[in-house]
């Protein structure tokens, strides 16, 4: 008999003492956990520390799960969370790299520094404005679920967004014209 891929199986299975039920979630969320700290920290180092400390205090706290809800968002919370706190233990950090120019699509060092290039805008805004851009641009979230994952009203992620997109477009632009 199959078992359903269902996340709250997996949950109930592991308070159940069933310690490798965890794995499947880890496995089915671990990218994207790590994409959310990597934007979040802007480094992949810290990225992966900040993950698996994310995985780590979900599993001590699994019995804080609601299972009426996405795991998923319980589990992004946690991630943000551990990546906003990280970020604060830090010293402050200088920009990654200066403006580049936009790269052919064919050259992958200058598609390597393009990533950069935007790392370190995103590292510009205000960590609000950063989650909610990862969340939409990088997860692939819809607006309903950033609303859920974040706790906010459907209305106000798209009315932040609008104001992250254009911050972000400014330092963009500032960041090509510095490169020329």
């Amino acid at each position: 008999m199959a078992i359903p891929n269902d996340d709250a199986l997996w949950v109930s299975r592991c308070l159940q003492g069933d310690t490798s039920a965890f794995e499947v979630l880890v496995r089915r969320y671990q990218r994207v956990v790590y994409s959310v700290a990597y934007r979040l920290t802007g480094s992949r180092e810290d990225a992966q520390d900040v993950a698996q400390n994310a995985f780590l205090r979900a599993y001590e706290r699994l019995d804080s799960y609601d299972q009426e809800r996405k795991f998923f968002s319980w589990m992004y919370r946690i991630a943000v969370n551990e990546s906003l706190n990280y970020r604060r233990t830090q010293k402050p950090h200088d920009p990654i790299e200066r403006a580049l120019p936009i790269p052919a699509a064919d050259d992958p060092v200058a598609r390597l520094e393009q990533t950069e290039r935007i790392q370190s805008a995103l590292m510009s805004l205000s960590p609000e404005y950063r989650e909610l851009i990862v969340l939409k641009y990088f997860s692939d979230l819809s607006y309903d679920e950033i609303s859920h994952a974040v706790g906010i009203p459907e209305k106000t992620v798209k009315s932040r967004l609008f104001t992250a997109r254009q911050q972000l477009e400014v330092l963009l632009a500032g960041n090509q014209g510095m490169a020329s």
